[in-house]
């Protein structure tokens, strides 16, 4: 049932822009005090070695998907490879209307076309690829924060990236 009400709430945005809109207004966006790191890239972009980061519920075929039945969304993450293929992927999302993407994956995750750049010499390597679901309210935020950002962030240390593109949905 919840789901269904979910892409109800997708439905709207696409259909009734407006009404969707008002709908959208009784949830309260919970705002989160907290100091952005900022690195500026060092080197040419040839030198860097760059992840794909997306918030539009990406995941591979073979992964569990992300979790539609929580309200108040799922604070996990899911590891794309970068050899992954447009095909190996799909999207769990109920939050936004994906149709397009889901013809054409690399409108919220542009991973052939980073591929390319590194096939090309464009940018030194593309990394592993980290996607997130990008409705996370309540508790679920303390534990984005706290737990699975700070992971990934770990995670691209250890890969040696040294740039990101985050693509939101």
């Amino acid at each position: 049932m919840r789901r269904a009400f979910n892409q109800l709430g997708a439905w709207f945005y696409r259909v009734m822009p407006g009404l969707g809109q008002r709908w959208a207004k009784r949830f309260q966006v919970q705002t989160v005090e907290a100091h952005i790191p900022w690195a500026a890239v060092r080197g040419t972009l040839a030198q860097q070695r760059i992840s794909l980061i997306t918030t539009g519920g990406v995941h591979l075929r073979s992964d569990s998907a992300f979790d539609m039945h929580d309200p108040h969304g799922d604070p996990s993450f899911r590891l794309i490879p970068a050899s992954a293929k447009p095909n190996d992927l799909m999207i769990t999302h109920d939050y936004y209307d994906h149709r397009d993407a889901d013809q054409d994956v690399n409108i919220v995750l542009p991973i052939s076309h980073f591929q390319q750049l590194a096939a090309q010499g464009t940018i030194q390597h593309l990394g592993p690829c980290y996607s997130f679901m990008g409705h996370i309210t309540d508790e679920h935020i303390d534990t984005l924060i706290k737990q699975t950002a700070p992971t990934v962030a770990r995670n691209l240390r250890a890969a040696g990236i040294t740039a990101a593109v985050l693509t939101p949905a």
